[in-house]
């Protein structure tokens, strides 16, 4: 197993800068925002089930106040021209064919699909910087592992597949679906997902005009259900071993980074997600 982005220094050293800034901002919403409504009762509570709506910590766009999903790190294995590995470069965003809403596939010539517990996740975009509008015509880059707890293009077995990665456009109210596979838990890391937002669909073929890279997890009674299936033995032990609590990422509070998760792992799950950004 490759190393994943939890041991890297200086991904830890941004994240307890990033810990004191959203714990400053925390303060001073509950200090002279306690009146605003936030979503947060149709969200989701990190130990308990999901509920339905809008995330926790998001507004909808009708009351006019939402807060801006943090910015984390995008990992080791963003595929989007920022790093290398083995020496290359590696982007799909300028690959034929990344732009998709079913992501179970690999693209551009790999012919790997990747098998789990089917998943479609939903994500609407909102303007914070303008009155939690929705923001159509914005893109997204969505990429995780596979249930093996493996990234396309960079772990070892999977190095030629491309497999769980996508760009999809917002449409008139903010929203794109992913159809893709329920991730597995590899060690050290909370269960997640990476994302990326552009201004627009042309703009994401550069990671240089990105406007927010952040991550989004699952509340604990759907990940324990979803790795009670077939394929996910290991998920359930690497996951006994980290919290949110603990995780380098999610250890500050998940309140904007909790998707709202329906369904069963028979049918497949539905999550759901508002991300407010500054458009």
């Amino acid at each position: 197993m490759d190393l994943h982005d939890f041991g890297l220094a200086s991904d830890l050293e941004m994240m307890r800068q990033q810990a004191a800034e959203r714990r400053q901002v925390l303060r001073w919403l509950l200090a002279g925002a306690a009146g605003l409504p936030l979503a947060g009762c149709g969200g989701t509570d990190p130990g308990g089930t999901a509920g339905g709506g809008m995330s926790a910590g998001t507004a909808s766009p009708a009351t006019g106040a939402c807060a801006v999903i943090p910015d984390e790190t995008g990992g080791p294995y963003p595929a989007d021209g920022t790093n290398t590995h083995g020496g290359s470069i590696i982007n799909v965003l300028n690959q034929s064919g990344v732009v998709r809403s079913d992501i179970r596939a690999s693209f551009n010539g790999a012919t790997g699909v990747a098998a789990g517990v089917p998943l479609t996740i939903e994500l609407q975009l909102i303007n914070a910087s303008g009155g939690c509008a929705s923001l159509a015509g914005y893109a997204v880059y969505l990429w995780h592992c596979d249930r093996d707890g493996l990234y396309s293009l960079y772990s070892s077995g999977v190095t030629a597949q491309s497999y769980l990665r996508g760009v999809q456009e917002t449409d008139g109210t903010g929203k794109l679906r992913f159809t893709t596979i329920f991730p597995g838990c590899y060690a050290g890391r909370m269960p997640h997902v990476h994302l990326e937002v552009y201004p627009s669909l042309a703009e994401a073929a550069s990671a240089a005009n990105r406007l927010k890279t952040s991550q989004f997890t699952f509340p604990m009674a759907t990940l324990n259900e979803a790795y009670a299936a077939s394929g996910y033995t290991a998920s359930v032990r690497k996951l006994a071993q980290i919290s949110y609590a603990t995780d380098n990422v999610f250890g500050d509070g998940t309140s904007l980074q909790m998707a709202a998760v329906t369904g069963n792992a028979t049918d497949g799950y539905l999550a759901t997600l508002t991300i407010a950004v500054n458009g």
